[in-house]
């Protein structure tokens, strides 16, 4: 595919946002970056360094912003949901363009409605991404994953600019797929996603203990999500699910872990809460899910 240059809006530029910045911006296209002050001084000053074992130690030059000032063909919602709302202040409906693609990476399944309402159906392009990449600082992307994909979807887009995006994120070196359904897109990580966070957080413990210690557990917890999935219209097999963990590296920890063991934010609602109101919803028995939510709210939200 061509490498057609894009002016691209990275919000919150992280470990993800920060990451599909740089490596955007080393392909030559523009990008601009909006956070708040501290770290648009950094990114000024210094750009996004990364280190990736993918990718190599490189630094990108990206221009930044407390929020979107003039119009950009793509912008990237990469902030955890438990920001997102004061975050969509830096991107002002108004200043987008008509055919502006908005393309949230957001952990969950029911951010796509809040983001149609705020920007029209026709501009939004829900995805998911597979990626372990953390912020080490302002401006400082540590890419620890051999992998970063995307699953890319707009029902109500023209397809041609969603190849246009594809394009130019495979000539960035990011692995893209455009998929039909976004239910689909959005549960089909949701199944892999709900069980690791909330385990990985509830014992505070890497993936490989998760998949011997807790193998019982994580089996269940697959069951109910494959089974909320199937009934929101994602048809997942649940013994492909559980294998999956068997692939990946032992020491890999959750978003959700990591940001329990730094004090922050839990997206716990996104993940957790999700999962239950949709099973809520479609009439499906997630007894483990709801134990797990419920004893994580009681230890990190309620203490």
């Amino acid at each position: 595919m061509a490498n057609d240059d894009l002016t691209v809006a990275v919000l919150g530029p992280g470990g993800v946002g920060g990451l599909l910045a740089a490596l955007l911006a080393r392909t030559g296209h523009r990008v601009v970056c909006l956070a708040g002050d501290k770290t648009v001084q950094a990114l000024r000053e210094n750009g996004i360094r990364v280190s990736s074992g993918r990718y190599g130690p490189f630094t990108a030059r990206v221009e930044a912003d407390t929020r979107l000032r003039e119009p950009a063909d793509v912008v990237f919602v990469t902030v955890k949901h438990t920001a997102l709302d004061a975050a969509l202040e830096r991107v002002p409906a108004n200043e987008l363009a008509e055919d502006a693609l908005v393309v949230p990476l957001l952990n969950g399944v029911e951010h796509p409605a809040v983001l149609r309402q705020r920007y029209g159906a026709g501009r939004l392009a829900p995805a998911v991404i597979r990626v372990e990449s953390t912020r080490i600082a302002p401006g400082v992307i540590e890419h620890d994953s051999p992998f970063v994909e995307i699953d890319l979807t707009g029902e109500s887009v023209a397809r041609g600019r969603l190849d246009r995006l594809t394009g130019a994120l495979e000539w960035a070196g990011v692995r893209v797929r455009v998929l039909d359904g976004e239910a689909a897109a959005l549960w089909a990580k949701m199944v892999f996603l709900a069980p690791f966070a909330l385990l990985t957080t509830r014992y505070g413990v890497p993936l490989g203990e998760v998949r011997t210690r807790y193998r019982e557990e994580l089996a269940a917890l697959v069951e109910e999500t494959t089974a909320v999935a199937l009934a929101a219209g994602a048809a997942t097999d649940p013994a492909v699910a559980l294998a999956r963990y068997d692939l990946l590296p032992a020491e890999m920890k959750s978003s959700m872990q990591r940001d329990a063991e730094a004090g922050r934010a839990l997206e716990l609602d996104a993940i957790g809460g999700a999962l239950l109101r949709a099973a809520e919803r479609h009439g499906v028995a997630a007894p483990v899910a709801n134990r797990l939510v419920r004893e994580l709210r009681w230890s990190f939200l309620d203490a």
